[in-house]
């Protein structure tokens, strides 16, 4: 039943914010995909959600981007900024707040907020400093840290940086990371990532560059509080993102309600900026006073042909060109289903249609419309009330009662995949009922009956059947709807039950069913 709002749990859920030197690409699209999934699910249970999304525009990597493109950096990054926030439009997002770093009022007062509340800790310092930088990924690497002497992430050389920066005193919050692991105070999903965050910190934290020089930026960025020479390092100043968004610094009525006070603080991001969520951003935090996320979710890399999909790397693939093929929903479950979560998965477009025409098309779809054909072509487009005996005996009915639970309990484990194939285990269960019950068989017993017994017992027969299947698909519907919302609005439509509901489920006898269009063309 769901919860009045005064008693829902608050949660809030962020994607991490992306470099904007190029537009979005698949591998994004499957983070956001994730983020919004969990959003939906929480807030379909009765929960007070807040979904973060936004764009990271205060970078070097930005500011080459621009400049090789012969833009100022302004309009560079508003007119890729532009392309994430169209997201929503084209993969079926439901935001509820976008933040753009370089130009969103909220962000460098809140920023400038946090530097200072740290520097009162005394964990802000000045020094000078010599290391090897990967650009692409924004962040200073050891040699031993390095693959062939390149950066691991963008398999790119390193520039040797020097220059006097602003430092982080993290080696100063190593007792306490290390504490707050071991306790579980932050977890980390997989396992296998919350191992290597404790493995890190068991190894020593050293302090971490939080400025750069403003001349190395090209002036493009928030400026270090009294020192004008230096602007903020793009994680210090991206990390704060989420709390910036919710007021850090300016009207706090939503941090009080969505930061300090929610049962559930997550961010989804890549596996490539671990550290920066489960080490850096909780340092940050601890020295700021204030509360630090609940749960971390680390996806893996989207590939294709077997390389991770990457702006640098000059493989990208658009999202919107496949949504508006095979639609947003179809693209959102391949993702969700044929990409585990929390590992590297390779995407093809031959996968890609495959699943479409097998799994969407050829199960689900074929299962929806040749369902409600029949309940329009004998039944007049309403079922009835079952009888005794099907509520008693009926063995598909169990199996969608018991399906609610088990995709709750994948969905709270972040295991979007496995949510799904349980799903599929009952489309293909009901599939299967349908060739045993042989509807169409009772329909043309109905027609064939001598006397009203017999036209009776067939209709009862006919509409057990027909019902059974159908209420199975209210329970499909309602069980996809975080992961494919718009084809659930539709199909509820078609059985009669969509609108508002107050928390209770609708009920299925005396609905007008329509069969309609198929939900998933065959030839997109």
């Amino acid at each position: 039943m769901t919860q009045t709002p005064n008693s829902a749990p608050v949660r809030y859920v962020t994607t991490a914010i992306p470099f904007v030197n190029a537009a979005p690409h698949l591998g994004f699209a499957l983070e956001v995909i994730h983020a919004d999934t969990l959003a939906r699910f929480y807030r379909q249970r009765g929960d007070d959600v807040r979904l973060l999304a936004g764009a990271d525009e205060n970078s070097i990597k930005n500011v080459r981007a621009a400049e090789a493109a012969g833009e100022t950096v302004a309009d560079f990054v508003a007119h890729n900024a532009e392309r994430f926030q169209a997201l929503p439009d084209s993969l079926n997002l439901s935001y509820d707040d976008f933040i753009r770093t370089s130009v969103d009022p909220r962000h460098q007062p809140g920023v400038t907020k946090l530097w200072q509340a740290c520097c009162e800790r005394g964990d802000i310092y000045k020094r000078s400093y010599t290391g090897l930088y990967c650009v692409g990924c924004e962040q200073f690497y050891k040699p031993d840290e390095l693959t062939g002497g390149r950066c691991p992430e963008h398999d790119a050389p390193l520039e040797e940086i020097e220059e006097e920066n602003w430092f982080f005193r993290l080696s100063k919050y190593t007792g306490q990371l290390r504490d707050l692991c071991r306790q579980g105070t932050i977890r980390v999903v997989p396992h296998a990532r919350q191992n290597e965050i404790s493995a890190l910190i068991e190894r020593g934290l050293e302090d971490f560059s939080i400025s750069r020089s403003a001349e190395r930026a090209r002036g493009w960025g928030i400026p270090v509080p009294g020192d004008p020479g230096q602007v903020i390092y793009v994680w210090f100043d991206a990390l704060a993102n989420y709390i910036t968004a919710l007021g850090y610094g300016t009207d706090e009525t939503l941090l009080s309600h969505y930061w300090a006070n929610a049962q559930a603080r997550e961010h989804v991001i890549g596996k490539g900026i671990t550290r920066f969520h489960a080490v850096y951003w909780p340092a940050i935090l601890l020295s700021a006073g204030l509360p630090l996320p609940t749960r971390i979710l680390v996806h893996g890399y989207l590939t294709t042909e077997g390389r991770k999909i990457s702006k640098s790397l000059g493989n990208a693939v658009d999202p919107a060109v496949h949504a508006r093929r095979f639609g947003a929903d179809a693209l959102r479950y391949f993702l969700l289903r044929h990409i585990r979560t929390t590992e590297d998965g390779d995407f093809s477009l031959e996968r890609f249609e495959q699943a479409y025409k097998s799994e969407l098309a050829g199960q689900l779809g074929n299962l929806v419309h040749r369902t409600l054909s029949i309940i329009e072509r004998s039944c007049g487009g309403v079922l009835q009330q079952p009888s005794p005996d099907l509520i008693a005996h009926d063995v598909l009915i169990p199996q969608a009662s018991s399906l609610p639970e088990i995709v709750t309990a994948h969905l709270n484990a972040y295991a979007f995949d496995r949510a799904l194939d349980a799903i599929w285990k009952l489309v293909a269960a009901a599939n299967k009922y349908v060739a045993d019950q042989q509807p169409w068989a009772h329909a043309k017993a109905v027609a064939a009956a001598r006397t009203e017994d017999e036209r009776q017992e067939a209709a009862t027969r006919l509409n057990d059947s027909l019902y059974s299947v159908a209420w199975t698909l209210q329970i499909i519907a309602e069980a996809l709807t975080p992961f494919m919302p718009s084809i659930c609005t539709e199909l509820l439509r078609k059985l009669g039950l969509e609108g508002p509901n107050d928390g209770q489920r609708p009920e299925l006898a005396g609905a007008r069913i329509a069969a309609g269009i198929p939900l998933f063309p065959m030839d997109p």
